[in-house]
């Protein structure tokens, strides 16, 4: 792979946002020693320095095509391992337990390929609840309507507007009257109306002023009958 190290040294020292960073042990290539570095994750390339603030990193660890795992070297240690021929594993320690583990996950994470699982996931999710949101929609304004032309009664717990114009309905009309000349007009779009709507315009006032003059009706029938002629 060909890396532009002054592109990837100004990336590093610029101001995109920062995935993760702090201070690990890392053990040299060579010995078993480990020094003190500054590292810094972004996206899948892990950075690390001498000391925090520098301007040019002392290395950088691309994450792809690795795994991270534990390791019974040190407390608190653990390794990228590359598996492709050739390549180098890196040990990492850290200070507790706490920090090694969110070091690993952000790690485990950082990869391209993961980050293409989580998309493809998502868009997977995304496809399903508009598929889910279209049925809904559809049923809703759904009306069974048998071969005779007579609206069929929709299934329990499925509402239908009897206010919205059933197209598949044929309307037979006598020449020259009213309902003829309004179906010879041009077919407008009409606004659909929910049942809900309607109910909270129209249905709720109805059922008060029904429960209304039922008590008073009640009312009177309480009351007793005045004779017709009062001596």
């Amino acid at each position: 792979m060909k890396i532009n190290e002054k592109n990837l040294c100004a990336f590093a020292s610029s101001a995109t946002p920062v995935d993760r960073e702090g201070w690990l042990d890392l053990r040299g290539e060579v010995g078993k020693g480990y020094q003190k570095r500054w590292f810094m994750l972004k996206g899948n390339l892990l950075f690390y320095f001498d000391k925090k603030g520098d301007k040019e990193p002392l290395g950088v660890i691309i994450l792809e095509g690795c795994t991270i795992e534990l390791t019974e070297e040190e407390s608190y240690s653990f390794k990228i391992v590359f598996h492709c021929e050739g390549g180098r594993t890196y040990f990492l320690c850290t200070n507790s337990q706490g920090s090694m583990e969110a070091w690993m996950k952000a790690l485990a994470c950082a990869s391209y390929d993961y980050m293409k699982l989580m998309v493809a996931e998502l868009q997977r999710q995304l496809d399903e609840a508009q598929v889910e949101a279209a049925e809904e929609a559809a049923a809703a304004l759904v009306t069974i309507t048998p071969p005779d032309g007579e609206p069929k009664v929709p299934p329990r717990g499925q509402r239908v507007n009897p206010f919205n114009k059933l197209a598949d309905v044929e309307v037979k009309t006598v020449v020259g009257s009213r309902h003829h000349k309004e179906n010879l007009r041009p077919d407008l779009p009409r606004k659909k109306h929910a049942f809900r709507d309607i109910h909270t315009s129209y249905g709720r006032k109805i059922l008060a002023d029904r429960s209304e003059w039922r008590l008073r009706l009640t009312k009177q029938k309480s009351l007793p009958e005045q004779p017709l002629i009062q001596l």
